[in-house]
């Protein structure tokens, strides 16, 4: 189920894409899965179609879901593949915070500045190997 809100300040296509993303991300949207078409989706939002083109668009950018033509959209297997990358980029990311000696706290600030999520005063810096 996807719900836009339109008082919020976050773009409508950014919702959407992010609530797509998540869907794929935890599997409620399968491998294979076909997702609505542009124009359908679009008018069960209430949302124009290039708002939902573009949601679709970044999706597709990201590898999480295909185009296949006039067969439609459908979740990627490339989004498997990228969260295996995402695994052995956080276990390298985990033994180089092992070898240099940074406290679990410290190496979970460093992520969440890389994700944006959280400010972030250089220990980035300091923390080169």
């Amino acid at each position: 189920m996807i719900v836009v809100d339109a008082g919020s300040p976050v773009p409508p296509f950014e919702q959407l894409r992010a609530q797509l993303a998540r869907q794929i991300q935890d599997r409620t949207l399968a491998v294979g899965a076909r997702l609505p078409t542009i124009r359908r989706l679009a008018a069960d939002l209430g949302l124009a179609v290039n708002t939902v083109g573009r949601a679709y668009r970044e999706l597709e950018e990201a590898g999480l879901i295909e185009t296949r033509g006039r067969a439609g959209s459908f979740v990627s297997a490339a989004g498997e593949e990228a969260r295996e990358r995402v695994r052995r980029a956080a276990a390298d990311f985990a033994a180089v915070v092992a070898s240099v000696g940074l406290d679990d706290a410290e190496a979970l600030s460093i992520v969440e500045a890389a994700l944006g999520i959280a400010e972030y005063a250089g220990v980035a810096e300091d923390a080169s190997p």
